[in-house]
C-alpha cells in the first residue's frame, strides 16, 4: 500500500509540473496579499490609526503558516540520481 509521499514521487512529471506551478501561484499571492497588508498597516499606523494593526499581523501570520504548511506538498527530489562528490 502506497502513501501520499511515495505516490507523489512516483508521478508523472507533468504532474509534478502542475504540483509546482500552483504552489508557487498560492505563495506569490500569499506574499502579495502580506504586502498588501504591510502597506495598509504602516499606513494606517502613520494615521494614528492602532485598530488595524493585530488584525493584520494575525492575517499576515495565517498566510504565513497556510504557505508553511504547503511545504508539505513539495515532492521530494529524486533519490535515485547520483550525487556529485
Amino acid at each position: 500500500m502506497s502513501n501520499f509521499r511515495r505516490s507523489q514521487n512516483q508521478s508523472n512529471p507533468n504532474k509534478l509540473n502542475a504540483i509546482f506551478s500552483t504552489l508557487i501561484f498560492i505563495l506569490i499571492l500569499n506574499v502579495t496579499i502580506q504586502i498588501w497588508l504591510l502597506y495598509a498597516s504602516l499606513n494606517n499606523a502613520l494615521d494614528n490609526n492602532k485598530e488595524i494593526l493585530i488584525p493584520a499581523f494575525v492575517a499576515s501570520l495565517v498566510l504565513f503558516l497556510v504557505g508553511f504548511g504547503l511545504l508539505y506538498y513539495l515532492p521530494m527530489g529524486n533519490s535515485n540520481t547520483k550525487r556529485i562528490k
